[in-house]
């Protein structure tokens, strides 16, 4: 049965940069490039912040001075037992449940170091519109993931294509860092991320979680 997602939900929310295949590919050619000559070998992380915080049905602004608007459609997951150190094997008995993210942010010139201005605007997280609880997902790494505007789907993609799991991130990330009850864990954005605009509809749509849809509004 699902949940409220506010009783559950309310820690650190961790974002996980170039975590699905498409979007690493994608960018290959580039990481191999000076400064970095090599694609990222542990994961890359972000902090969306406590003002980013947003919830389902509730409007996006677009913000004054900026020229584009990208929504990032993201599965979240929510961390239920305090995790760390804990190995690959024993993840997943820290997660309470699931939900759906919508990861918006400015159009960014680098992954290895998402920018705090592109990420953490206010409202710029929404989360939700439930917590659905572990047991009642059977494999978190088969969900259909879409995002929808104004009604059109403009991206389509599943969570077997992260290029980490979910057990590999809590693992990785929890032998540097505590990840605490309430935390979520936001596992990437597929590639193929779009503008939005004042006045648009936005949906993200994971199968088996159901669908959190937010309005974009001039500030």
């Amino acid at each position: 049965m699902s949940r409220a997602l506010n009783d559950h939900a309310g820690g650190t929310l961790f974002g996980v940069a170039l975590n699905y295949q498409g979007l690493l590919n994608s960018h290959l050619q580039s990481f191999n490039q000076p400064p970095y000559q090599k694609p990222p070998t542990q994961p890359v992380l972000f902090i969306k912040t406590p003002n980013t915080r947003n919830q389902h049905g509730a409007p996006v602004v677009f913000p004054q001075g900026v020229e584009r608007l990208q929504p990032g459609p993201a599965l979240g997951v929510v961390i239920g037992k305090r995790a760390s150190r804990v190995s690959v094997e024993q993840a997943l008995e820290h997660v309470a449940g699931y939900t759906i993210v919508n990861e918006f942010s400015l159009p960014e010139d680098s992954y290895y170091r998402p920018a705090v201005k592109a990420k953490c605007r206010d409202g710029f997280c929404p989360i939700g519109p439930q917590l659905v609880p572990a047991a009642e997902v059977a494999d978190p790494h088969a969900l259909e993931i879409e995002l929808r505007v104004n009604g059109e789907r403009v991206q389509h993609n599943s969570t077997a294509n992260l290029v980490r799991s979910i057990p590999q991130l809590i693992a990785e990330i929890s032998q540097f860092m505590t990840l605490d009850v309430g935390d979520v864990l936001i596992t990437g954005t597929p590639e193929g991320r779009v503008d939005v605009h004042p006045g648009d509809q936005v949906e993200v749509r994971i199968r088996g979680l159901g669908c959190l849809a937010n309005s974009i509004v001039t500030e």
